[in-house]
Parts: structure tokens; sequence; C-alpha cells
């Protein structure tokens, strides 16, 4: 939960302040739900900003003669008028007993006399900031399938948040279906690849993994998967040396780092380092050094030096997975 009042009275002057828009619409969501919870028959009414006239504030929070409680939400509330700013922190020092006011402000320099009035006022400050950290992320993807009643381990995450990406908006959707269509408490990594691995990104990511890790079977039958569903060459390429750069990152890493020190000097997330960490058993500098030629020279051909991507493309993995073993 953003906010601790689900079963208890909204504070009267809330400021969701932050440039996340799920957490921010979650958390108007769950200030109506708060207070529902305590009047069922709360009025709600949700303004723009730029839209709110100077006095509808008054209007909205007068008694009712039918002693009724609403919830006035003002999203995008940078762009309030001068004259409503004002009419809203004096409001916001002495609030209606029924009436809850929410604010929804991304933060920033605009309709910062907003913000710094309200908080001197004494609102209750949800933050709702853009998750910007890898370890951020996880967690709101383990959050969302514990919500679900559901459970996913690491491994797992990490490839929801390889194959779906950084926005929670689309991570949020991800969880919601793999909740709604797997079987069982726990989420693996085979349940994610079967329903992402459609995408561009999970098809390249699906064959580097294979191939770096040694297994060509799979990886010449995923690249033919991939490429049959439209996969562009160019993507499977780019997806293969990345993983190789990794394997050479942190292989030629300082012995002496650890944890939070190795994560800071390689510049990746701690889950990556691990899994790239089991991903190097059985390669060395030579064989790293051959197949990252061995991508840079299907790169060249699927971008029109060679007559045929999905031969070179195939004759890539070959290599790769031969420059693992050694042979």
């Amino acid at each position: 939960m953003l906010l601790d009042m689900a079963a208890t009275d909204p504070a009267p002057v809330i400021l969701i302040l932050g440039d996340e828009e799920l957490l921010a619409d979650r958390a108007v969501g769950e200030v109506i739900a708060a207070a529902r919870a305590t009047d069922p028959g709360t009025e709600v009414y949700d303004l723009i900003g730029g839209k709110v006239e100077p006095g509808e504030l008054t209007r909205l929070s007068s008694p009712s003669l039918f002693g009724d409680r609403s919830v006035v939400a003002i999203r995008s509330a940078q762009d309030l008028s001068k004259e409503v700013v004002t009419e809203i922190v004096s409001y916001a020092a002495h609030p209606a007993d029924d009436t809850v006011l929410l604010l929804v402000h991304p933060g920033g320099v605009k309709g910062k006399a907003l913000v710094d009035g309200v908080k001197k006022a004494g609102a209750h400050v949800v933050a709702v900031t853009k998750l910007t950290k890898p370890a951020e992320r996880l967690a709101f993807v383990k959050a969302e399938l514990k919500r679900a009643g559901r459970s996913i381990g690491a491994d797992a995450a990490a490839a929801l948040l390889d194959a779906v990406g950084n926005d929670l908006r689309e991570l949020a959707a991800a969880c919601s279906q793999l909740a709604f269509d797997t079987p069982g408490k726990a989420i693996d990594e085979a349940a994610v690849a079967r329903y992402h691995r459609g995408r561009a990104e999970v098809s390249g990511f699906t064959v580097a993994d294979s191939a770096v890790e040694g297994r060509l079977g799979d990886a010449l039958e995923q690249l033919r998967w991939a490429l049959a569903t439209g996969t562009a060459p160019v993507l499977l390429v780019s997806a293969l040396a990345g993983g190789l750069r990794s394997l050479a990152k942190v292989g030629g890493a300082p012995r002496n780092l650890r944890g939070g020190q190795l994560a800071s000097h390689l510049g990746m997330p701690p889950w990556k380092i691990d899994r790239v960490q089991r991903q190097l058993n059985g390669w060395g500098p030579d064989g790293i050094a051959r197949a990252l030629q061995a991508a840079a020279t299907a790169d060249e051909q699927v971008k029109g030096g060679g007559a045929d991507p999905a031969y070179a493309l195939e004759h890539m993995i070959q290599t790769v997975v031969a420059s693992r073993t050694g042979r």
C-alpha cells in the first residue's frame, strides 16, 4: 500500500508528490477507497489543475445540508492559477471537517509555491517518484505479484524486467497477466519466457542466454522461432553482443571487489552480475574475444554485408558456443 490509511480516515489535506504516474493514480484510488470505507456515500470531485476556477474549492468543500463527505482531487496541480494556489494554501491551514483535499503534483519548479505552502500548513505528503534503481523495480514486481497472492523468484523477476522494460504500467500489466494465466503459487522463469518471449527484446535475450550458456540446440531453435515471428536480425545480434560484453566486464573485474562495490565499479545491478557470474563458467578471455569477433562479423553481415542474415546468425551462434567450450 502507498498509504497507511486503508482502514482509517484519510488526512484532510494530502499532497501526492512525484512523477511516477502509476503510483500517483494508485495513491488517489487508495485515498478515495479509504474515505468511502469510512463513509460509503462520499462524493468524489475529480478536477484538472488548469481548469479549477477561483472559489471552486470553497464551494465544493462547503458543508452539505445532508452532512455528506467529499473528496476533492486536483490532478496536475502544478497548472493551478496563482489565485487558486493562494486559496488552497489558505484552506490547507484550516481544512473543512467533511472534505479530503487531494493534490497531485509531479514535483519540479512549476507550482512550487503550492507544494511549499501546503507542506507548511501540515498536509500529509505521499512520495511517488520514479523507480530508477533496478532493485526498486525488482521489489515492485515482487510486490505486484504478492498483491495478487502469488510469488516470484529473483531470477524470474529479473527475466520479467529484461522482457518488459522499466515502465511500471507495463510491468504491472505483465504481473497481472502472469498471475491470472499461470497455475500454482510461484511463478518461474519458464512462465515468464512462455508469455513474453514474443517481444523482440525477449527473443534476443533468450537466444543470447542459451548461446553464452553453451546450449546450442536451444539457441538455434529459439533463433529460428524469433526470425519466424519477425524479430529483426540486428536486434538478435545486439542482444548477444551485449551478453558477451557483460561476460567480459564481469570476468575482467578486480577480484577484491564484492557486492555493492562491484556493482558500482561495473555500472551493473547486483542481480545481473550474479547471473553473468553463473554464465561465466566455461569461459576464458580468449574465448570471449573470439565470440565478440563473431558477433561483430554477424553485425556487419545482417546490416547488408552478407546475402543471408539467417545463415550469418546461425554461424555466429555456433561460433559463440564453440568458443565457450574451447573447441
